[in-house]
């Protein structure tokens, strides 16, 4: 297909036919919570279970099924930090393609791991993806090898398209689609699949505050690079919409919002807790948009999971400002006096309240201190919002002065 072609209908109806047996049909599950949010049903598109672990497999395996034979010949290069590294990976194994993927230096090490597992040989090349891709480009002019883009080629969006598909299978009634958008190719297949079959159906688009290109490009009417890009959501870290997804997205999509990195971080915490579904940020997008301004959407409602390949040091960062975000830290300041005891008789005040100390910093030497003073910093894990003001009015009620 060329690289210019507008991708429709009959192409995703296509690719469906060409993942038969490939893909999984995701799981479409209800979230109560959700559900009683935004008081109509709310239902979780789990591509975080796809194989890969990610919606990626369905546009790489697309692409690469679609070369000539003299093509597959000349092999297949990507560039790519995560996802799209291990789609490509798998996807051209089982097509008996050889694959060579470009990644930075500081790509996850389970991300570049997975990625030799699926059969790619992975070459670590520069900090930034902008260089990693030019790598991969380069590697491409000098071999002859087709590189297969994440997002922008036609065969991309239809492969991407194939969710939209299954979607419409699993829930006839649905009245809102809500997908995270990076470069646009899962956005923009969605919303053709979506679009031809239930034109009624409202399909928005998701993007992080600090990765935002799409609502200033929208406005502008072409695609536009951002300056810089800044999210914890690296599956959605795309600075410029891509050409073959913008014209899509342009005449289908309903609105793109933004979400910021504290909704995302909250929404990662309530997929874990609530939902029971690991997702990296970039895949909890559409539910921090629901949780953010749960009033915008009409239900019934399907949000895609659109990942889960999270890196545990990401995922322990993003749980631990999700859980401040939602008031399960509180951080204090008391003073007390400077004596034996004095410290042991706090703690045991702080587990009448069932409050966790987490951490205790002592300070006995400050200038600002009486001399039989001393200043204690805490650091505390709470059931919430209303548990810390518990916390709070308790230790006052036992003589203590909170400082902050």
């Amino acid at each position: 297909m060329s690289t210019h072609h507008r991708p429709t209908l009959e192409d995703v109806l296509a690719a469906q036919k060409t993942l038969s047996g490939i893909t999984r049909v995701t799981a479409l599950e209800g979230s109560r919570y959700l559900s009683r949010l935004i008081a109509a049903p709310v239902l979780l598109k789990c591509e975080n279970l796809q194989r890969t672990g990610s919606f990626k497999l369905r546009g790489a395996y697309n692409r690469i099924a679609g070369l000539a034979p003299a093509d597959r010949a000349r092999g297949v290069v990507a560039a790519s930090a995560g996802n799209h590294a291990q789609g490509v990976a798998l996807a051209a194994s089982l097509l008996g393609v050889e694959s060579t993927v470009f990644m930075p230096v500081g790509a996850p090490l389970p991300k570049v791991a997975a990625t030799r597992e699926y059969g790619a040989s992975v070459r670590l090349v520069g900090q930034l993806v902008d260089e990693t891709l030019a790598a991969a480009t380069a590697h491409a002019r000098e071999t002859g090898a087709v590189f297969i883009h994440p997002f922008d080629h036609p065969d991309v969006v239809a492969g991407q398209g194939t969710l939209g598909l299954e979607l419409l299978e699993q829930c006839p009634e649905v009245r809102t689609v809500v997908v995270s958008v990076g470069g646009g190719g899962l956005l923009a297949g969605v919303a053709l699949a979506i679009k031809a079959r239930r034109p009624d159906v409202r399909v928005v688009g998701v993007q992080a505050e600090g990765a935002a290109a799409y609502p200033r490009s929208l406005a502008a009417g072409r695609p536009l690079s951002l300056p810089g890009a800044a999210t914890m959501a690296d599956g959605i870290r795309v600075g410029r919409p891509g050409d073959v997804p913008f014209r899509v997205v342009t005449e289908l999509v309903d609105e793109v919002r933004t979400v910021s990195e504290s909704a995302l971080s909250g929404a990662l915490l309530h997929c874990l807790e609530r939902a029971k579904q690991v997702v990296e940020p970039a895949g909890a997008a559409p539910v921090a948009a629901l949780l953010t301004e749960p009033e915008a959407f009409e239900g019934p409602l399907v949000a895609v999971l659109s990942g889960g390949n999270v890196d545990p040091v990401v995922l322990e960062r993003a749980l631990r400002h999700g859980m401040a975000a939602a008031g399960r830290y509180l951080s204090l300041r008391l003073r007390l006096p400077d004596h034996p005891g004095a410290l042991a008789g706090l703690l045991g005040a702080l587990s009448e309240v069932d409050a966790n100390v987490l951490a205790v910093n002592h300070v006995r030497t400050d200038p600002r201190l009486g001399v039989s003073e001393a200043e204690v910093e805490l650091w505390l894990e709470t059931k919430g919002p209303q548990h810390c003001d518990e916390v709070v009015v308790a230790l006052r009620e036992a003589g203590y002065g909170v400082l902050s």
